[in-house]
């Protein structure tokens, strides 16, 4: 039985009347099942270019490791949004949005196959080729972006460590604001430097030719303790490094401090969750289209549909699917078509033992977990 912790994608052969399928299955999943009529949609499967039975079944070996890659980086997206917004189900709602739609109306609201972006008239190689170099450049950029939100996280929590330090050493999260700084110049920047109290008059006297391009009357005191004064100044990043060395000379101490909540914000938005998402969407679909053609047969015409179970009758609605498409038995074994009958060798059958080892319905089914969304 599949999982009730994910929505069920479903193909069947399309005996000609679609909308009867849909109009059949609703009543009972609805009245015996108690499913909410929202969570049952139609899911349009294209009937693509199915090419020779050779590259189907190759393909078919294939898609289920480009199906946990997929999964697996949605997953990866999903979950370092979860920590970015502290495991707040509703700012992950919020972010997660597909087409300016919640991740189940993505899929239960009217899903189509995006025929802009993926051309039906490609071969299904070139369409799985297509997905899995954006999911890769997806994946790449995720990485990226993680090592980056990682260093200015560390740096951040290196310095929430020290909160009871004078201000040369404590974090300085709590104390300045945007306000402080001036972001986002080509050629200005600032600097936090904390001064000792017996060296505050000789920084006011002095900050200013400390390096050629310092902004003159720049400088301003954000906060003192019994022993620093913490002090803002602008310069030209051209003459940071000398700046620097300059106080350390004078034992004025520059703060290593860069203020971040833009760029964990710019985190947070970048991230390309939702754009993941409808990557794996589009792969289940390919997925239900080659298995449908390898069970069922030609013409290759296909009715989806999409279901959200409740878990605590998702036993009951699977037994109403086992029982609707009871019909399809004879159709839907597998291993005999495209092992038994194609070759009569039982020593063939281990190049298909991921065929052979997963578990079959008379119809065809897939899975989006719920974990990664």
């Amino acid at each position: 039985m599949p999982s009730d912790q994910s929505t069920w994608l479903i193909a069947v052969p399309n005996d000609g009347d679609a909308e009867g399928l849909l109009q059949e299955l609703a009543p009972k999943l609805t009245q015996q099942a108690k499913l909410p009529i929202q969570d049952l949609a139609q899911l349009p499967v294209p009937s693509f270019k199915t090419g020779t039975l050779d590259s189907l079944v190759i393909l078919s070996e294939d898609l289920p490791k480009q199906d946990a890659y997929f999964t697996a980086t949605v997953a990866k997206a999903v979950d370092t949004l979860r920590n970015l917004l502290n495991n707040d189900p509703s700012k992950l709602s919020q972010h997660i949005l597909v087409d300016e739609r919640n991740v189940d109306s993505y899929i239960l609201g009217g899903w189509k196959w995006n025929e802009g972006r993926y051309p039906v008239q490609r071969s299904l190689r070139e369409l799985v080729d297509g997905l899995t170099s954006e999911m890769t450049s997806i994946d790449n950029a995720l990485k990226s972006k993680l090592t980056n939100y990682n260093l200015v996280k560390g740096s951040l929590t290196q310095m929430q460590r020290r909160k009871n330090g004078n201000l040369s050493v404590r974090s300085l999260s709590d104390i300045v604001t945007q306000d402080d700084f001036i972001l986002d110049s080509e050629y200005l920047e600032t600097i936090l430097v904390a001064v000792p109290k017996n060296l505050v008059k000789e920084w006011y006297g002095s900050y200013e030719r400390l390096s050629s391009m310092v902004v003159p009357r720049s400088t301003k005191e954000l906060l003192s303790d019994e022993e620093f004064a913490l002090f803002s100044v602008v310069i030209f990043k051209r003459i940071h490094d000398d700046f620097l060395q300059k106080c350390r000379e004078r034992k004025f101490i520059v703060r290593d401090f860069v203020f971040s909540e833009e760029e964990i914000e710019k985190e947070k938005q970048d991230l390309e969750t939702a754009e993941a998402f409808q990557l794996l969407v589009h792969l289940k679909v390919i997925r239900l289209f080659v298995e449908s053609v390898l069970r069922y047969g030609l013409p290759s015409s296909y009715i989806g549909v999409a279901i959200k179970p409740n878990p605590k009758s998702a036993k009951k609605i699977f037994d109403i699917l086992q029982r609707q498409f009871t019909y399809l038995s004879p159709r839907s074994n597998p291993v005999q078509k495209r092992v038994g009958k194609t070759t009569g060798q039982e020593d063939f059958v281990g190049e298909y033992q991921n065929i052979l080892d997963q578990e079959f319905f008379d119809f065809v089914l897939y899975e989006v977990p719920w974990v990664i969304y």
